[in-house]
């Protein structure tokens, strides 16, 4: 026999719970009743039957598996690819520790939650380079989040068109012939200063390639910290502002059928967006058969079950008068 909950530690809490309970209950019984005849054989049933219901409970609880069974599981896949904006803007800190920072604590958590699918890195900011290719591989991946900083790119603005231009060129140059669920995860405080993303998203929908865009910042914004100072606008000479521009994000996502999530100080969405990526069905890649232990809990369950309502309606008298 298998057990699939085999927490011995809180079976056995639970038992000693239930006979301490139970010896209190007959002592005080005993002491109000010790004036009258006690039917000891009466009470002794009692106690039989109410014992092995709980113990069946017991064994119901911690899922016992008798014998085994054959199963079909289907293999799907997903391919992923997370673009990083990583401009100037992004050092701001009106999301703390700052908008990279917590973007790379919300990346490490995202990728765990997806070990059999493939992911991809994008950085980009005027420009967009591929940080690391498709891979099953969590430790590279995880590498590669860790050393996103603002120095890998060229930063002459914000083009939110070349990140997902390029994983359409790698989505079409896939040679894998497996076929995955495709998806694009866009990040960025979403100021753009490139073309229209009506192009680019028409392309991507026509793929079968959803965008699942997460802006990061606040309305209120915060300048934009370089070293020991701040950078300046050139056209005003004073500190520069950054403030979450929603629309851009929210286009894309609608162009291909995706969905936009935001943290700011009004969302923290990051949750929301790891449940509709698990949500999207992947491509299956293939099945096989396992053989998997079948778990006959419910056969202990209804018989603790008849035990208890035996004990309700039928209880079984322990004073004799």
């Amino acid at each position: 026999m298998i057990w699939a909950y085999p927490d011995v530690k809180l079976t056995l809490l639970l038992a000693a719970i239930f006979c301490l309970l139970y010896f209190i209950y007959l002592g005080r019984y005993w002491a109000i009743n010790r004036r009258l005849e006690v039917e000891k054989r009466r009470l002794f049933t009692k106690i039989v039957i109410r014992t092995s219901y709980f113990a069946l409970f017991l064994i119901a609880f911690t899922g016992p598996s008798i014998g085994t069974s054959l199963k079909e599981i289907k293999e799907e896949g997903k391919d992923i690819f997370i673009a990083v904006d990583l401009s100037q803007s992004m050092n701001a800190v009106d999301i703390g520790p700052s908008r990279l920072q917590r973007i790379k604590f919300e990346l490490k958590n995202l990728a765990k939650n997806f070990p059999s699918d493939r992911i991809g890195l994008i950085i980009f900011s005027s420009e967009a380079f591929l940080q690391c290719p498709l891979t099953f591989d969590q430790s590279v991946l995880q590498l590669y989040i860790d050393g996103l900083n603002t120095g890998l790119v060229p930063n002459f603005g914000t083009d939110l068109n070349s990140p997902l231009r390029l994983a359409l060129e790698r989505f079409e140059s896939d040679e894998s012939q497996e076929i995955k669920a495709k998806s694009i995860i866009l990040i960025s405080d979403g100021e753009n200063f490139g073309d229209d993303l009506e192009d680019i998203g028409g392309k991507l929908n026509e793929l079968g390639v959803k965008v699942f865009s997460l802006g990061i910042g606040t309305e209120s914004g915060s300048s934009i910290p370089r070293g020991n100072g701040l950078v300046i606008d050139p056209q005003t000479g004073r500190p520069a502002q950054t403030v979450l521009d929603r629309t851009p994000l929210q286009v894309i996502a609608a162009e291909t059928d995706g969905q936009y999530f935001e943290i700011s100080d009004e969302a923290q969405e990051a949750g929301n967006l790891i449940g509709a990526l698990e949500q999207l069905e992947g491509g299956v890649t293939g099945s096989r058969v396992v053989e998997a232990s079948a778990n006959k809990y419910f056969y202990f369950l209804l018989a603790a079950l008849a035990l208890s309502l035996i004990d309700m309606m039928l209880p079984v008298k322990t004073i004799k008068l």
